[in-house]
């Protein structure tokens, strides 16, 4: 795409410029108001529904709860709700009863899987909160944050939610995808299974660490310099054992579009990869999911026309710490066509719906998305991805659990189902290994990353 940059006299006219090139509805006096009071302060209604099955929010736990026996991150997850029991189980011949509440990804799993595919659902809890800086953070974003660029870019504060009051799907997409509070640093092991229709295995194993240096806890900045890092070095399978893939992102995908690399093992050189993203097959993945599709969604927007649909009750994965226990072994959790659902914990939410349509004179493999938006931690939990000839190709869900030691949730094990081939990727498992996700440990820095520490870490 071709980038246009304005020449201005003077830092003031550089910054009409900049806000002029997208217009916005700013969150009004009342709505930013209701911050705190009858919405928790990013933003979620706190009241539960009508008829009780949806629960209030109580926010009555900040990192651990004085019950749950953690030892600390790098420890798997511990489910602080031991004793849940499902209320009841959707199945193919009862869904008919809770379609309404169902996504399309989630009916044509029942449909694709009578005799196996279910969703227990528990009752719906909703104890955790931020920090009180997350909420400073996100009252200054109400008053203040902008898209700029067309959308391409933000001015905004760190450390907290971007758009608590949506008013477009751009504003959303950022919000939800680019911009959610997460752990300050990330570093795990973690294996990733392709599940062929015939119940056959392809192992993938990748050694990552992310850096969101905006995310320190208790940091309140602004929109400066690098926003996040990454580096992924493959270990299984065997043939890619050794190719690292490392880069930066920045606020603004125009004028400093991501920066990434990649270490060849074979030939020990590093080379840039300018145009990492969008649907390029993620690395070790078996081509079952694009680079953009990690966590719902990340990276630039461009491609596509973005449209709120609305905000709905439904059932999504959430506090999910049984699928990651330590006890779970992957024979249990893996069988053919999806994950063994007597490990899955579903709740009933409120959801944004997201819509994103492909552009004029633009492609991508998935011509129209819709991602599901958890409405009290802002996390793109679900999405239901379509083909050129407009059928729904792939369903995936995140499994998030809010994690103690970050204060915040943390993504766990990605399910990505392919409905065309019958099978699916399970990505992110930590079960089988030694050690869960070690997070916030702040021993990471920019030289973890980019061109030379690949180098470093290929030798």
């Amino acid at each position: 795409m071709r980038v246009i940059k304005p020449f201005c006299l003077s830092l003031l006219a550089a910054q009409c410029l900049l806000t002029a090139s997208l217009a916005q509805a700013a969150a009004t006096p009342q709505e930013i108001a209701r911050l705190g009071k009858d919405l928790t302060c990013v933003g979620a209604e706190k009241a539960g529904n009508a008829d009780g099955s949806l629960s209030a929010w109580t926010g009555k736990w900040l990192g651990v709860p004085e019950h749950v026996d953690f030892q600390g991150t790098g420890n798997h997850p511990i489910d602080p709700y031991p004793d849940d029991q499902p209320l009841f189980v959707i199945t193919a011949a009862n869904m008919h009863e809770y379609a309404g509440r169902l996504s399309a990804g989630q009916k044509a799993l029942f449909e694709a899987y009578p005799d196996t595919f279910q969703m227990p659902i528990y009752e719906t809890r909703r104890d955790f909160r931020f920090p009180d800086s997350v909420c400073e953070a996100t009252l200054q974003n109400a008053q203040s944050a902008q898209l700029v660029d067309d959308g391409e870019g933000v001015v905004a504060t760190t450390g907290g939610i971007l758009f608590p009051f949506p008013k477009t799907g751009l504003e959303l997409m950022w919000t939800s995808s680019f911009f959610t509070y997460r752990p300050w640093t990330e570093e795990l092991v973690s294996d990733n299974a392709y599940v062929l229709s015939n119940g056959r295995i392809n192992w993938g194993r990748v050694n990552s660490r992310n850096l969101a240096p905006s995310l320190k806890p208790g940091h309140i900045g602004r929109t400066e310099g690098q926003s996040s890092f990454y580096l992924n070095e493959t270990l299984l399978p065997q043939r890619d054992r050794g190719e690292i893939n490392t880069g930066m992102e920045f606020f603004n995908h125009r004028s400093e579009p991501r920066q990434s690399w990649r270490y060849d093992p074979g030939t020990r050189r590093v080379r840039q990869s300018p145009e990492y993203g969008f649907d390029m097959q993620f690395p070790g993945s078996g081509g079952s999911i694009t680079v953009d599709e990690v966590r719902i969604f990340n990276g630039s927007g461009q491609r596509y026309n973005w449209s709120i649909v609305g905000k709905q009750e439904m059932y999504i994965p959430a506090n999910t710490y049984r699928i990651h226990s330590a006890d779970l072994s992957y024979d249990e959790l893996l069988p053919p066509h999806h994950a063994n659902p007597q490990h899955m914990r579903y709740e009933l939410r409120r959801v944004w719906v997201l819509e994103a349509n492909i552009k004029d004179n633009y492609r991508h493999l998935y011509t129209k998305r819709h991602m599901y938006v958890d409405e009290d931690s802002w996390l793109m939990i679900m999405a239901d991805n379509y083909d050129a000839r407009g059928g729904l190709w792939r369903t995936s869900m995140v499994n998030y659990f809010y994690a103690y030691e970050a204060q915040t949730w943390q993504a766990g094990v990605g399910l990505y189902h392919d409905l065309q081939a019958r099978s699916y990727l399970a990505f992110n498992l930590i079960n089988e290994q030694p050690r869960g996700y070690i997070l916030n440990r702040g021993n990471l820095s920019a030289r973890d990353f980019g061109p030379e520490a690949a180098r470093r870490a290929g030798r």
